[in-house]
């Protein structure tokens, strides 16, 4: 399906305030990435962090990872305000990052939970081999094929989620892979409507802009109790870290 950044923007721009007190996973994640990254190498001297959001990522990076200077990147211009209580004097970019061209290459390209959103991986990890110093590291977190699968199945909504063998695939062109991993977790709700509310909370329900009449929500809660009845969400994340070859 075709990804609508201005949506994407919007509806993150909404959930930074409520972000990190629901995104479980997303936090299971930029830990475990921080983890895999600190056994691989832990001093960098520039890092640039793409998607940096509420600070989730940059709040974990800091415990282990050690810098000169740091970059952070975001769609939205307030996650500057989260990332500069962690990290003070910390760059700013505000904008598209898959267009981003930082003045001086990096040491370390840095996401969480957040690759998913672009649409042409091959064209990523070349533009990003390119603004990597000599083995400069990418490491990143995102979904597979079955992350949400049961938003799909209701409701035929979902992004073109890639595979950890298509990931692997395309990024191994460019960079030698380090470490890659994918796994499972799933949330359980009391009731579907708190489900739709951690998705709000979270900024994942950009797929669509079309706003559900009462009807539609009751039916889809209807649909999701009979054909989920322990009313869980799968989420099915892949952890990336490569250097540039």
């Amino acid at each position: 399906m075709h990804i609508n950044p201005k949506l994407i923007k919007h509806q993150f721009e909404k959930s930074l305030d409520t972000y990190n007190k629901n995104a479980v996973v997303q936090k299971i994640m930029a830990v475990k990435l921080i983890d895999e990254l600190s056994k691989i190498k832990q001093d960098f001297g520039s890092i640039l962090e793409l998607g940096s959001g509420s600070g989730l990522l940059t709040e974990e990076l800091v415990k282990k990872i050690h810098f000169k200077n740091y970059c952070a990147n975001d769609l939205v211009e307030k996650s500057k305000m989260y990332v500069n209580k962690i990290i003070a004097g910390a760059s700013f970019y505000c904008g598209n990052a898959g267009r981003i061209k930082p003045a001086e290459k990096m040491d370390l390209i840095i996401s969480n939970a957040m690759f998913q959103w672009f649409e042409n991986l091959e064209k990523i990890s070349l533009h990003y081999k390119n603004i990597l110093n000599k083995d400069g590291i990418l490491a990143f977190s995102t979904f597979s094929p079955e992350n949400f699968k049961e938003i799909r199945d209701l409701t035929g909504l979902s992004l073109n989620y890639k595979s950890l063998n298509e990931i692997q695939n395309i990024f191994e062109k460019n960079f030698e892979i380090l470490y890659i991993e994918e796994f499972k977790h799933k949330l359980s709700f009391s009731n579907p409507l708190e489900l739709l509310a951690h998705m709000k909370n979270t900024g994942v329900n950009s797929l669509t802009a079309q706003h559900w009449t009462f009807k539609e929500v009751k039916d889809f809660c209807d649909r999701y109790k009979a054909k989920y009845p322990d009313i869980t969400l799968t989420y099915c994340p892949i952890i990336v870290i490569c250097r540039k070859i």
